[in-house]
């Protein structure tokens, strides 16, 4: 269930820094060196320096971490960084395109509390983010990116009471991205508005979108100052962390697809690949890519993918779902039903020799959201077949969590990503 508070959250002085689009980044782990050169010559403020700062010579006694929390300290001391003065939730809008049309997001900055036998995760974690993740909590003992949270409330109530709030107010931080989206954000203190809110949401299931690792860092963190016999000294503490939470009811939720490209298989015959499809798929051959997109986007209620190799566009759509049912076990009906899990098992296994683990060690298969890209790759040899799938809905992510399952590998991408810096935690601890 959704316990959520307000809380007076860090945010950049805009007298100080200039354009918030300066200091503000992508999710840490969307961050590679190219990007992180590009934050810090941005602005000596951009968060990049405390959420993937740069290793120096000779890092020993001081590291990234250290240095991180040094930034984040001498930033607060010198106002570039100030505290709210009232506990508030932020509303927080993403305005942004896809497939040719425009949306807004609408989602509510506040603190949640840590829970993790309620809250349902889709994806599995990695040991490596979480270590790297949880030096950096201990150091800095704040929160600087979102856990980005799902709910379904088809009344729209918590999406009602914002929306009354923010009518007609300027936003409070407005940024663009790195991908020409609009951010806009806005402190709400009516306490009305707030505890409208919290009576929306106490009853809803919560669902991990993106920032899974975020969240068990989290719960980590707060294990060992249990542990520890630290108690929390506020309610922005360790016992709770910044999340947004968006309504999958409200329009404006979309989620990319992530397409698969197939490398490597030995003696591969595309026309006896094709032919072999017949048996359990519906295989058409269109004249060029655009009659495949439609093909694959008018077939919203059926298991259609697009496939290109060697110069053929075809779409190929599941027969019968009761052949996941032969091929897989153990898994909900929900879960076998989805696009990536049948491509997976009845396309990629079945008829290519992918098995899961070639699968989870990347041997066979390359992810990309770019089509343009991927149909130039198997043009140029370097990739043998291309597969274009529909997007994963909300409320097929939710009905897998609900059984307590993940999504298989590369299902999902909520795009676009909630930026880092655009509101701050830090954790108030009694020791």
């Amino acid at each position: 269930m959704a316990q959520i508070v307000p809380f007076r959250g860090y945010r950049y002085d805009q007298k100080v820094v200039g354009d918030i689009s300066a200091v503000v980044t992508q999710p840490y782990d969307r961050i590679g060196e190219k990007e992180q050169e590009v934050y810090y010559s941005r602005s000596p403020y951009n968060i990049v320096r405390i959420i993937k700062g740069k290793p120096q010579p000779g890092d020993d006694g001081e590291n990234v971490y250290t240095r991180a929390a040094r930034f984040l300290a001498e930033w607060i001391d010198n106002g570039v960084l100030r505290r709210d003065p009232e506990p508030s939730f932020y509303a927080y809008h993403q305005e942004y395109g896809f497939e040719g049309e425009r949306f807004v997001r609408k989602g509510v900055i506040a603190l949640g509390k840590l829970e993790p036998e309620k809250v349902h995760a889709h994806e599995r974690t990695l040991k490596g983010p979480k270590e790297d993740r949880l030096k950096l909590l201990r150091a800095t003992e704040a929160n600087f990116g979102h856990i980005f949270m799902l709910y379904s409330d088809p009344a729209r109530r918590a999406d009602g009471a914002v929306a009354a709030a923010i009518d007609r107010v300027p936003p409070t931080i407005e940024a663009t991205d790195d991908f020409g989206n609009a951010h806009r954000v806005w402190k709400i203190t009516d306490q009305e508005v707030i505890l409208s809110v919290q009576k929306a949401l106490v009853d809803k299931d919560l669902y991990i979108a993106d920032g899974h690792h975020r969240y068990e860092t989290a719960v980590n963190f707060m294990r060992e100052c249990q542990k520890k016999g630290w108690r929390p000294a506020g309610l922005e503490s360790f016992d709770h962390r910044m999340m947004t939470l968006f309504n999958i009811d409200e329009p404006g939720m979309t989620i990319r697809p992530i397409h698969r490209l197939v490398h490597g298989i030995p003696g591969f015959d595309p026309d006896g690949f094709i032919e072999k499809a017949r048996e359990d798929f519906e295989v058409v051959e269109h004249p060029n890519r655009a009659a495949m997109e439609e093909a694959v986007g008018s077939g919203k209620t059926k298991h259609t993918f697009g496939v290109y190799t060697e110069g053929k566009f075809c779409t190929f759509t599941l027969r019968e779902e009761t052949l996941m049912d032969r091929l897989i076990e153990g898994r909900s009906a929900d879960w076998k039903r989805l696009d990536v899990a049948i491509l997976h098992a009845a396309i990629l296994e079945r008829l290519l020799g992918i098995d899961a683990r070639a699968l989870d060690e990347q041997r066979n298969i390359t992810y990309t959201r770019d089509p343009d890209g991927a149909i130039g790759a198997v043009d140029s040899g370097k990739e043998q077949i291309f597969f274009l799938l529909k997007e994963t809905s909300p409320q097929e992510v939710i009905r897998v969590a609900d059984h307590g399952e993940k999504m298989p590998q590369k299902s999902t991408d909520f795009y676009p990503k909630l930026l880092t810096g655009l509101v701050i935690t830090k954790l108030e601890i009694e020791k």
